[in-house]
């Protein structure tokens, strides 16, 4: 067992319940969104600079979901040297619909046949891209409950997210995350910090049951986004005045870091401006912040009218731009770099803060993560990082053990966008085909990745595990092309000081 373990605390309420390990994977492939808005023929800076974004990764017609979470389960296994049957809970948030009726969930069980646990809890939760955010919700729940039997629950979230060909497809991504959860954990959900808003609204969803597309109403899902943001941001404030936390009156001063689901980097830029329109107006004396100088034009505005004011939206992106800088801008490199990967990407920025400073500098964190999902479902919560950083300490083996996501970005392989408009159009032609068999080239996936191989005549998938190399394959702590953590403007070279361009120039529609 690692440390942290679960077994054994049966007793009680268990202590610091939260994530214990993590891992996650994206294609070994990806277009550049430079060259992607050349192939559109749109506006230079359309993509790149409007939305944020500079790679996106995808899949072919070889990769699924269930390939995903297989490859990312197993890894985490692997890894962190745990055995099958020390998991007693198992969920799946997805989006990415295979089947109407087996889980995603019931395909990782074959990882746990050689061990013969099958006593494990938990099946799949869909509600765009809120599933994964519901799963951990469930995990933390039963260990916290009477039911758990000391054992780990195993949180797994993935999706492909595909468009139709238009100016939505550079939105698209693809990944999945596990996330190990019990007792001891480093990342500790903090208990009475969450905040959920539940509305009915088709803003995002996916009625057609033969296509991986979805509708879109773009410019009503970036209101639905901000207004789930404010009713999240109105319920937690209140919680952590009232809970005991320890709270300043703004938000934005009450955690370290600020990590959002991510459709595309300049939304979640806009949404720490959200969080600082919404201090402002709660604040009871303005005048007295220096932050706030220059704003009072805006005092008494409702946030109900403002969801398109580029007015507000500039001044307040200007405002809050420092604090973007600093605690929310680390967390966008996967977002950046490989896409909107759905239920992964708010666990994506989460990785992507956790590895972008020293070990030391994480201790005693809160991070607070907001989590939308269309349709819609949205929570806020707070995680605390553990203060403990003895040698060997499970906030160490976390964060080692995610030491080389950078060293895997840099070694995808670069596809062109005709190749990339190519590999669209073979899975949209091939989706639910059966019988059929993936043309897709398995030469550039990953070592220890899990790729589909069959699809017989009853739509039953076979997948086969491309063969580690080497230990290296599974653990590479190389520094070798490593780019360094704390220079997130090497990695990020079109976002450092071009958001606020974007309001003046080269601008893209709403729609997403």
């Amino acid at each position: 067992m690692m440390p942290g373990s679960a077994r054994g605390e049966r007793h009680g309420w268990p202590e610091n319940v939260g994530i214990i390990a993590m891992e996650i994977y994206f294609p070994s492939q990806y277009v550049d969104q430079a060259e992607l808005e050349i192939f559109d023929g749109v506006s230079t800076g359309k993509y790149t600079i409007g939305l944020g974004q500079d790679k996106m990764g995808f899949c072919s017609d070889n990769e699924d979901v269930n390939s995903l979470c297989l490859t990312v389960v197993q890894r985490l296994m692997e890894r962190n040297e745990i055995s099958y049957t020390d998991i007693g809970r198992l969920e799946v948030g997805t989006e990415t619909i295979l089947d109407k009726s087996k889980s995603v969930k019931t395909v990782l069980m074959q990882l746990f046949e050689g061990c013969g646990n099958t006593s494990v809890e938990g099946i799949d939760t869909t509600n765009a891209c809120y599933g994964g955010t519901a799963a951990l919700f469930n995990a933390v729940n039963w260990v916290e409950s009477s039911c758990w039997d000391g054992r780990y629950a195993l949180v797994v979230a993935g999706d492909i997210a595909v468009y139709a060909t238009g100016n939505a497809r550079c939105t698209g991504g693809a990944g999945a995350i596990a996330m190990l959860v019990g007792p001891h954990a480093p990342l500790i959900l903090e208990r009475g910090c969450r905040a959920t808003h539940m509305q009915h609204v088709y803003d995002f969803y996916k009625p057609n049951m033969d296509s991986e597309y979805p509708v879109v109403d773009g410019k009503l899902s970036i209101q639905c986004y901000l207004h789930a943001l404010d009713k999240c941001y109105e319920i937690i404030s209140r919680k952590l005045q009232s809970g005991g936390h320890k709270s300043d009156s703004s938000l934005l001063d009450s955690a370290d870091a600020f990590v959002f689901h991510s459709p595309f980097c300049k939304l979640v830029q806009k949404s720490v401006a959200r969080i600082m329109l919404n201090d402002f107006l709660r604040e009871p004396d303005p005048g007295k912040k220096q932050v706030y100088s220059g704003l009072e034009a805006f005092r008494d505005i409702r946030l109900e009218d403002t969801y398109f004011n580029k007015e507000i939206e500039t001044a307040f992106i200007t405002a809050s731009k420092p604090a973007f800088i600093k605690k929310t801008k680390p967390s966008l490199l996967l977002a950046n770099q490989v896409g909107n990967m759905y239920t992964p990407s708010v666990y994506g920025g989460l990785v992507s803060f956790l590895i972008s400073r020293p070990v030391e500098d994480l201790s005693g964190c809160r991070i607070i993560l907001f989590s939308y999902g269309s349709g819609l479902a949205s929570s806020m919560y707070s995680v605390r990082v553990t203060d403990d950083l003895s040698p060997l300490s499970p906030l160490h083996r976390l964060v080692n053990n995610l030491s080389d996501v950078e060293l895997r970005l840099v070694r995808r392989k670069k596809v062109t966008a005709k190749e990339f408009d190519q590999l669209m159009k073979l899975r949209e032609t091939t989706h639910h085909k059966a019988p059929y068999k993936p043309v897709g080239n398995t030469e550039h996936i990953f070592p220890g990745t899990w790729y589909l191989t069959d699809i017989d005549d009853k739509h039953r998938r076979k997948y086969e595990r491309k063969p580690l190399q080497s230990p290296v394959d599974l653990n590479d702590q190389s520094t070798e092309k490593l780019i360094p953590l704390c220079s997130l403007d090497r990695v990020l070279p079109r976002m450092a000081e071009t958001y606020l361009k974007c309001e003046t120039q080269n601008e893209p529609s709403e729609k997403y």
